[in-house]
């Protein structure tokens, strides 16, 4: 009897005093769903019919997010971004999916998936109710024509990322990636999986923000892929509901195999903004060079406007419209047009010029 009141005594204990092994990190599930009603019409091009309308996600995601205070200004940190395509009803993990530390003072270390380079640029564009196929990354993060995605247009995957905290506004990043295209699988290779680095000072004010990027992907081997150089500058200022900003890219790409360079391409845009109230209207012009390396006629121009009203903080409708022109041997498309979130009828041949029209509706949670 007086072994099981000591164990009575000793459960109750242990229950009434919370142990650091106890402790639990907090979930926060955040994100957005974006739907729009495009209109798509192809220029200069042969195909019969020449455009198509369809219902198409807008890039929608889901966010886990967790943090654990771990003592002395040090957290756990993670995320999960799941990719759900809402009118097809598919679902993909192939988001900026994370773990990782923070320190309050040194920054944070994160292991997985990040953006990295392809979005440093400075429109809003595609924010809130604005269609990303507007952005003009369609043309910043492409070279060869339209025909080569520089850091993948995309997630990069195999990263350890570093983020420094901001010290008056300052802040750099540097990622490595042991493999930004795949798999790791270098062992019995011939054609070896290579490896990315991007490195990315940036400054936010009250009024300004600006940075450069610097992206080199290095492939190995014969059959290995291409090796990619781009550097990146942009910067932007506000003045009250106004912004306009500037980027200039510089892209180059070689074959891996033999270093020959295959493409050297430069671009730049010209964003624009202003917002009054629950109205935002967004604007860019963006023009993409002939790539040195080509025979033909490959540049571009993109121009799009974008009109945002929020009905809520969390929710609002827009009307987006956006164009390129393709010369005769350019293929410049607008960015995930004929991917998960357009349809297989979005992609183009040499020389047409795509033009969409398109309503949207957000609501972040």
């Amino acid at each position: 009897m007086r072994n099981r009141n000591l164990l009575t005594r000793g459960l109750i204990v242990a229950l009434a005093c919370p142990l650091p092994a106890l402790a639990q990190s907090s979930v926060t599930i955040t994100g957005y769903f974006k739907m729009s009603v495009e209109q798509l019409k192809l220029g200069n091009t042969a195909k019969a019919p020449s455009s198509e309308m369809r219902v198409a996600d807008n890039s929608s995601r889901i966010y886990f997010r967790i943090v654990e205070d771990l003592g002395g200004g040090l957290s756990a940190i993670g995320q999960l971004e799941l990719r759900p395509t809402l009118d097809s009803g598919a679902l993909a993990g192939t988001g900026a999916n994370w773990v990782g530390l923070r320190s309050a003072g040194l920054g944070s270390l994160k292991l997985g998936r990040a953006d990295l380079h392809y979005n440093n640029e400075p429109s809003n564009i595609r924010a809130r109710s604005g269609s990303f196929k507007a952005s003009p990354i369609s043309l910043l993060a492409f070279a060869g024509g339209g025909g080569s995605a520089i850091a993948s247009n995309s997630r990069t995957a195999n990263v350890v990322l570093y983020e420094s905290p901001a010290w008056n506004g300052f802040a750099v990043a540097a990622a490595y990636s042991s493999n930004p295209t795949g798999a790791e699988a270098d062992i019995a290779s011939a054609a070896r999986k290579g490896s990315a680095w991007n490195l990315h000072p940036n400054y936010r004010g009250s009024n300004v923000n600006a940075g450069y990027s610097y992206w080199r992907q290095k492939a190995y081997g014969a059959g290995a892929g291409s090796d990619q150089r781009s550097d990146r500058l942009y910067g932007a200022y506000r003045w009250r509901g106004f912004e306009v900003g500037l980027a200039w890219d510089n892209s180059k790409i070689e074959n891996g195999s033999t270093g020959a360079r295959t493409s050297a391409r430069k671009a730049w845009s010209v964003p624009l903004q202003y917002a009054w109230g629950p109205h935002t209207v967004y604007a860019h012009y963006t023009r993409a060079r002939d790539d040195s390396m080509t025979a033909g006629k490959d540049g571009a121009k993109m121009w799009a406007v974008a009109y945002n009203y929020d009905l809520s903080k969390r929710t609002a409708i827009g009307l987006s419209y956006a164009r390129i022109g393709n010369d005769a041997a350019a293929a410049y498309n607008l960015d995930g047009s004929a991917g998960a979130n357009g349809s297989p009828s979005g992609a183009l041949l040499a020389g047409e010029k795509p033009r969409l029209w398109a309503f949207t509706l957000y609501h972040a949670f």
